[in-house]
């Protein structure tokens, strides 16, 4: 891979886990210059790596103020996990179909682990091993067409949401039961049931995010409302 390229792909990585950190809002516009001072990285390489960010639809170019972290609607949290709903429940079906892979298999004991003890655990930590658990899934499906028409989307709605900021005590150890029994659908090679639990364990948590949206909404006033 010729240097620039890496360069720009490193970028694109970083800027990534800057936005998932939460601590980047959709009212703030991005200056090349100042994420090249925080990553410590030339305005180039920033500059393809937003490009391709706005390619896949993580960022929005608004006319005389600059390019954004793109907000989602409550109608495009709802789309979102429609497509969700057939990507993931296809992934499980396959990863059910294909066999239990070494790496799904070891997510057992850890989510076994967080339960047992759950105080023993940070929130996003919980959160972050269910979405590898999940990217995982995908990985054992062994359709490279389906990952790459999912990644994106889950970056999107990951950093849009904002979603370190809104975690759900309850629902975060909620999903981890989930996660055991689609796990354990896969292990006995159920892939309906498996497909089945994975549009469940997505429904209740599009519930929760909905609700979310509410309150965020109702927390804003009407300025937000007619925005």
């Amino acid at each position: 891979m010729p240097e620039f390229e890496f360069e720009r792909d490193r970028a694109y990585r970083l800027l990534l886990d800057f936005f998932l950190g939460g601590d980047f809002d959709t009212d703030t516009s991005l200056s090349e210059r100042k994420l090249a001072e925080t990553l410590h990285m030339g305005r180039m390489p920033i500059r393809e790596a937003l490009r391709d960010l706005s390619r896949d639809g993580l960022l929005e170019s608004r006319p005389g103020r600059g390019t954004f972290l793109r907000p989602l609607s409550v109608d495009d949290l709802r789309e979102i996990y429609e497509v969700r709903y057939a990507l993931e429940g296809m992934a499980a079906h396959l990863a059910a179909q294909n066999g239990l892979t070494e790496e799904l298999a070891a997510y057992d004991a850890k989510f076994k682990a967080m339960l047992a003890s759950p105080d023993d655990y940070e929130l996003g930590a919980v959160y972050d091993l269910g979405a590898e658990f999940h990217l995982s899934m995908f990985r054992a499906a062994k359709n490279q067409h389906l990952y790459d028409i999912y990644e994106p989307l889950r970056l999107r709605f990951r950093i849009a949401l904002g979603l370190p900021k809104h975690y759900d005590h309850a629902r975060v150890f909620k999903s981890v039961e989930e996660h055991i029994e689609i796990l354990d659908a896969i292990r006995a090679g159920d892939s309906l049931r498996a497909q089945q639990l994975v549009c469940r364990h997505l429904a209740a948590g599009l519930d929760v995010r909905t609700r979310i949206f509410e309150k965020l909404k109702d927390y804003a006033g009407p300025a937000a409302a007619s925005a």
